[in-house]
């Protein structure tokens, strides 16, 4: 327990000094690893600017003074900067320390022990469960359970980055989108700080390409609390006398909002960034599409209600 208190305390401070060279990071999935680029082929290169152009820039995206087709997806990238945020930007990437820290976080890790015991066709070769299995046998880690020093196989993270990756069709009917792009620069996703929303947003999504958040995620799902005369009454029902559990409320009334919910806001929860390496396991699932537009949209907020009495 102390260790991982220990480690949760130093990651915190890692976090801290590497706030601004995660925000440098997210620019470059648009605007190129040394801002070399036009980014979504329209912008400026962000590298001839100086710094005090690309500081009247950033407050000029911020307060709406400034911008042209791109300039509400800029908006939501820059609104929970400060003045003293922006200029950290700017001296970061007029100074080029921002490639510095690029090259460092880029080390790749040794692939775990025991993958090779996979057979050719991708499917793990399972102990025989009529004799005594040693712990090392349990999992694909192929080690013991106490260990934390067993590396996941190395990735390669060459995914294109926003704006220029293809979609990848539904895994099933409403599963959430694969991500297609490179996540670099994007996370951790915070309450604060949202990159994806400058994309994703409805109001945003035809104008850079992207997959546009659904309407399910502007819906409230979960029952409304009050405590009235002493007692929790949930939607209108009171707990004790009308439902023990909230699990016995099937479906909560639906609440519209004009805003994204908080339960939905943590993306990368469901949707997850793709790698072209080999699974540990083989996935033989095919997925039935009746309609082949759910291919490429959710129809979610249709059907939540069906099955359910």
């Amino acid at each position: 327990m102390v260790k991982s208190i220990k480690s949760i305390a130093i990651l915190s401070v890692v976090t801290t000094f590497s706030l601004y060279s995660a925000n440098i990071a997210g620019c470059k999935s648009c605007h190129g690893a040394n801002f070399e680029k036009k980014a979504l082929g329209v912008s400026k290169v962000v590298k001839d600017m100086s710094k005090e152009d690309i500081i009247k820039a950033l407050k000029g995206y911020k307060d709406g003074s400034y911008g042209g087709a791109q300039k509400a997806l800029m908006k939501g990238q820059v609104a929970a900067l400060s003045d003293a945020d922006i200029e950290a930007i700017a001296n970061e990437i007029k100074s080029g320390s921002s490639n510095k820290s690029a090259t460092t976080n880029n080390k790749s890790s040794q692939a775990p022990k025991g993958v090779k015991e996979l057979s050719n066709d991708g499917q793990y070769n399972a102990p025989d469960l009529t004799k005594l299995v040693d712990e090392k046998e349990l999992g694909l880690r192929k080690t013991d359970v106490e260990s934390e020093k067993v590396a996941p196989p190395a990735i390669k993270n060459d995914a294109p980055p926003p704006g220029q990756a293809q979609r990848i069709a539904r895994s099933y009917v409403n599963a959430p989108p694969l991500i297609p792009h490179s996540i670099e620069g994007l996370v951790p996703i915070t309450r604060k700080n949202n990159a994806c929303l400058g994309c994703h947003m409805p109001d945003k999504a035809k104008a850079s390409g992207a997959t546009p958040i659904p309407p399910s995620h502007f819906t409230d799902f979960r029952p409304t609390t009050k405590l009235e005369n002493g007692n929790i009454v949930k939607d209108g029902k009171v707990y004790g006398k009308d439902f023990k559990n909230t699990s016995d409320i099937k479906i909560a009334k639906f609440k519209k909002l004009s805003h994204l919910s908080m339960a939905r806001f943590n993306c990368t929860q469901c949707h997850v960034p793709q790698a072209n390496v080999k699974p540990l396991v083989k996935n033989n699932f095919t997925p039935d599409f009746e309609d082949k537009k759910l291919k490429e949209k959710s129809n979610l907020i249709d059907v939540i209600k069906q099955g359910v009495k």
